[in-house]
Order: C-alpha cells, then structure tokens, then sequence
C-alpha cells in the first residue's frame, strides 16, 4: 500500500519502520518540515514531505499527532479524499499532561469522534492502547502464544477490514471494538489501555470498560469553575 503518516513521534515513527519493513510504501510528514525527518527517511526508505503532501495518490493515512495539534492541520487536508481512502486515528486525550481542556471530549463525545469531525473524513481508531516499543518489539506470527490483541473500532465496514488485516500484519490479534462511537472503550484509563492483553483478554476488558472518564484523564477544574453559579 502507499501509505501517509502525518506524525513522526512515538507511534508515527514506529509505524514508518515496521510498515516499510513489510515493503508498504510510506510518506511521512511532521509540522516541522521534511528537512527534519532525512534520519528517519534514510533509515526505513520512506520518503518525508510536507504535510500537505502527505495525502496524495495515498491508500492508507495515518494520523498520529497530539491531539491539541489536530485542528492546526492545513484547513481541508483531507477533505477531497476519495471515501476509499483510510484514515487510521492513533490520537489519545491528555488534558493534563499535554493537550489543555477540550469541551466536546469532556462532554462524552468520544476522542476519535472529535477528531473525524476536525479533520472531515470517517476514521478508524487503533495503535492508541499500545507502547510505541510494543508495537515495534512484540508482534508475533498468528496463532502465537500470548498474542497481543489491538481494539479496531470504526463505522465503515471496508475501512475496518483493510485495518484489521493491517493489524494482523504487523503481527497483532485483530478485534473488531465495534463502531466509532463505542471507540471510547479504548480511550486512556479503560481496561484495556496500555495493557498487552491477548484477543479474549481484549474483549472482556472493553466489556467491562465504563463511559465515565476518571479524574485523571480530565481536564483540571479551575477555582472559577468550582464556585457555586450564584457566586
């Protein structure tokens, strides 16, 4: 596949070296330019540019960026794609660590929602419950013994499926989390966050995930907020 990774951090760079490694063809651009990712480039063979270069003639894009940066991508990047297209999000909600406070999220809506709407085009969430280092170091031949299994949630069936055997490729059990509204089940601090559970442990532990966000993985309340509304 032609592949475009917009993010070269943690997940976005170890994405370049495995995909490459499996002979996908990769793209791969950065907010700070294409100058700044030559070690990368001659390391895995993919090829960097600019981000709004990235989505050309492309079967699969990724988006791997924190999530604060997600609306300061070029306005209607990905508008013009083709539906065909995939659009991988690997994005996670860090509100007190990084990403400040975003109100829709804080309301329930779930994470990858908020960004398919940012950026215009149907998402599929995945990657974003795994170590970058996991990702790289522990994928194993199907049928394996303790197997990590990674959630694929999204609502459009083809795009799913294209993913799950992507999943599966890169030496990882595919589950099928359901559609994007139910993507929040693998949001930080649900079961199956950051957890290398296999495919059984997968699923019971999106079954007993819970729609309420723990404190830590919501924005600060300020001393303004706390005051009673007749303050």
């Amino acid at each position: 596949m032609n592949i475009g990774i917009i993010g070269a951090g943690h997940i976005g760079g170890t994405l370049t070296r495995r995909l490459t490694a499996f002979g996908h063809k990769v793209f791969i651009a950065n907010s700070r330019g294409p100058e700044t990712l030559k070690d990368l480039a001659n390391e895995t063979g993919a090829q960097a540019v600019a981000v709004n270069e990235v989505v050309g003639n492309r079967d699969l894009i990724v988006v791997t960026i924190p999530m604060k940066h997600v609306p300061k991508l070029p306005k209607g990047l990905l508008r013009g794609l083709n539906n065909g297209v995939v659009v991988i999000d690997t994005c996670n909600y860090y509100p007190q660590q990084r990403d400040g406070r975003i109100d829709a999220i804080e309301n329930g809506m779930p994470e990858s929602r908020w960004v398919e709407q940012q950026l215009g085009h149907p998402v599929i969430k995945v990657f974003n419950n795994i170590y970058a280092q996991h990702l790289m170091d522990m994928g194993k031949p199907s049928g394996a013994l303790r197997r990590i299994a990674l959630p694929v949630a999204g609502d459009d069936e083809n795009a799913k499926g294209v993913v799950l055997r992507l999943v599966e490729e890169l030496g990882f059990d595919a589950v099928d989390a359901g559609g994007l509204e139910e993507s929040w089940k693998q949001q930080p601090g649900t079961p199956v966050y950051a957890t290398d559970l296999d495919a059984e442990g997968v699923q019971r532990a999106l079954s007993q995930a819970s729609p309420e966000r723990k404190s830590e993985w919501r924005a600060q309340t300020t001393n303004s907020e706390r005051l009673p509304k007749s303050a």
